[in-house]
């Protein structure tokens, strides 16, 4: 798919992660539209899957460690079709609803892996990896992290097995916005040198521009040609990216538009189609 009609779906889907928030009242609005265009360029060009076979053993796999950024992924799920026609009223994180705060696998058609309990990812990444060489299969699995999250230890246990493994299958974004929930990343560990913590634990490495859908798929396409070590690629992104009134704003890592915010989405975004 065209890199500017790509540009153009990660549009609808930020809009729609914020209709979502907007009608449910609740959640993380920041961190959904910081990962738009790595979602978009994912589901909509690069993986192999297919939405009327959600468990099929051959598709790529996807986990999305950094749960709380659910909306852009539910958004994606629906533009692919994975519940029939698109969903009108989302009711993000009601009692009973499919859609929860966090992803879970046996709720959500197209949910890989349940998560949201921040760490764990990559580590079951891993485990799905490994299956994969196991049983020859040529599917790849990615995962989102997010660059707070990777203070877990887990994380690091998760790195230091994909490079043991040769894991060439494991394809890992890290969501760099140098924010978390709690404020700056720096205020919590200093300097954010992602990539060399991740070339320390022998992955092959790049950095790129997050919200650069050609960086995003040449980075893929590098990551895939590398063979004997897993691929970390780092995404220096904006959180809020989209909406001027919540780019780098951390307020926004967890709100709900008012009114005339909402009113601001519809029209910067294009609203709903």
């Amino acid at each position: 798919m065209g890199n500017e009609e790509l540009k153009e779906i990660a549009g609808h889907l930020r809009f729609e992660a914020v209709r979502m928030i907007y009608q449910g009242k609740d959640g993380h609005p920041g961190p959904a539209l910081g990962i738009a265009d790595i979602v978009t360029t994912l589901y909509f060009d690069e993986m192999n899957i297919d939405p009327e076979n959600p468990k099929w053993e051959d598709r790529d796999r996807f986990i999305l460690s950094k749960g709380h950024a659910c909306p852009i992924y539910y958004a994606a799920l629906s533009e692919r079709g994975y519940f029939g026609k698109k969903v009108k009223e989302y009711k993000l994180r009601a009692l009973g609803s499919k859609f929860q705060g966090h992803p879970v696998m046996n709720k959500t058609e197209g949910v890989d892996m349940t998560s949201g309990s921040l760490g764990n990812g990559l580590s079951i990444a891993c485990g799905m990896a490994i299956a994969g060489k196991y049983n020859k299969k040529d599917y790849n699995v990615f995962v989102i992290v997010g660059d707070g999250e990777i203070q877990e230890g887990i994380i690091w246990e998760g790195a230091n097995t994909a490079a043991s493994k040769k894991l060439d299958n494991l394809i890992l974004f890290v969501d760099k916005n140098n924010w978390q929930s709690g404020g700056a990343v720096s205020d919590t560990i200093g300097s954010n040198n992602v990539k060399e913590k991740f070339e320390a634990f022998n992955w092959h490495v790049q950095e790129i521009d997050g919200h650069n859908i050609d960086e995003i798929k040449k980075a893929i396409a590098l990551a895939k040609s590398k063979k004997g070590m897993p691929s970390a690629i780092i995404c220096n992104t904006i959180k809020g990216k989209g909406l001027d009134f919540m780019e780098n704003n951390n307020l926004w890592h967890k709100g709900v538009p008012t009114d005339d915010q909402y009113a601001i989405a519809v029209k910067v975004l294009g609203g709903a189609k």
